[in-house]
């Protein structure tokens, strides 16, 4: 998909003339006139509507609907140095996962006098750096950004953007401006951990497209299966290929072929938790009994399937609104608290993975 574009030219001429008027730019002065307000009033409902009385606002808006005024966003920019434009990069339009990030964003957006701008890398870093290249020629208000692993001159834009930046769905010791997100890497252990505690001791890990995220929770599932002294490579199945229900079944089947003893599988996604559960339902293997399943997002899928799924939920609505909410805040100069928050992640236990005879 190619990236939104920013529309910086100006847009303040009116559709029809008015009448005993020849058409051409209307003017603030001619809105606040028609509202009953000053110009400065005028002008702050523009750059700061919720600063205005609900009154106010309405009148200002109504008259510029009627008049067919809106500002003038290439000259704002070139006063201010940037636009009322908040750039958001996410690597997929398709993963339900960004869905519930893009509606905490656009509901913490809401009577904010600011737009949300969204691009899709493609889960490809090069296409990052070329889009935030892209942002920084039309100079944001404030940037968000998925991830931490940026190229190196991905991140020399983003350091000289001079604006906010905050950077989501998980942490790292360095961040270039804010940070919101959890640690993949301790979620993924204690997902394991509780398959442990099950008395589970052939844990599987079944991984697709395999981006930085989930190669921390790569991570987390060494580190947990090491330190229980069950670790074993030949649970270990991966691919780069797109995350589906299907493919969740297809990999179950390999992981089955190289570890039949398997008896217990961490996915790393619900897609293929859900799509590992139909494949031990086509196989006849009871879950839990034979095979416990953990997957990691939480959708609302997992509590509706037959039988319900665990998974690692995370807070994903509340990374896009915070977000949005630190990013207006630093751009208004009310910067408050710490730069980098941590959501947490809690994991939520159903019947794929109580116990039962393994």
């Amino acid at each position: 998909m190619v990236a939104l574009s920013i529309n910086l030219t100006p847009c303040y001429e009116r559709e029809m003339p008015r009448k005993g008027r020849k058409l051409g730019p209307i003017r603030l002065t001619e809105v606040a006139k028609l509202a009953g307000v000053s110009p400065i009033t005028a002008s702050r409902f523009f750059r700061n509507p919720e600063a205005l009385s609900v009154s106010k606002r309405e009148r200002v808006e109504s008259a510029a609907k009627e008049l067919g005024y809106a500002p003038n966003l290439a000259a704002r920019a070139l006063a201010s140095q940037r636009t009322e434009v908040i750039g958001v990069l996410i690597p997929s339009l398709t993963n339900n996962v960004f869905n519930d990030v893009l509606r905490g964003i656009y509901d913490a957006s809401e009577g904010s006098r600011y737009t949300i701008q969204f691009v899709n890398t493609r889960y490809s870093i090069l296409q990052e750096e070329k889009l935030l290249r892209l942002f920084q020629a039309q100079k944001p208000a404030g940037l968000i950004v998925t991830g931490i692993n940026q190229t190196e001159e991905s991140r020399a834009v983003m350091e000289g953007m001079n604006c906010p930046i905050v950077q989501i769905m998980e942490l790292g010791p360095d961040p270039v401006d804010m940070m919101v997100g959890f640690s993949h890497f301790d979620a993924a252990i204690a997902a394991v951990s509780h398959l442990i505690a099950l008395g589970r001791k052939r844990i599987g890990f079944l991984g697709a497209r395999m981006d930085p995220r989930v190669q921390r929770r790569l991570e987390g599932y060494r580190k947990a299966m090491k330190d229980a002294d069950l670790f074993d490579p030949n649970l270990i199945l991966t691919t780069s290929t797109p995350t589906t229900m299907t493919l969740g079944g297809m990999l179950l089947g390999d992981l089955l072929a190289q570890a039949p003893n398997l008896d217990a599988v961490f996915c790393i996604n619900d897609d293929l938790a859900l799509g590992v559960l139909f494949e031990c339902q086509r196989r006849g293997i009871a879950v839990p009994d034979k095979l416990a399943i953990v997957g990691f997002n939480d959708m609302e899928f997992m509590a509706t399937a037959v039988p319900s799924l665990s998974s690692v939920r995370t807070n994903r609505y509340e990374m896009g609104r915070d977000a949005v909410t630190m990013l207006i805040e630093a751009i208004e100069g009310r910067r408050t608290g710490t730069p980098v928050v941590d959501l947490g992640f809690e994991l939520i236990v159903r019947q794929s993975s109580t116990l039962g005879s393994s």
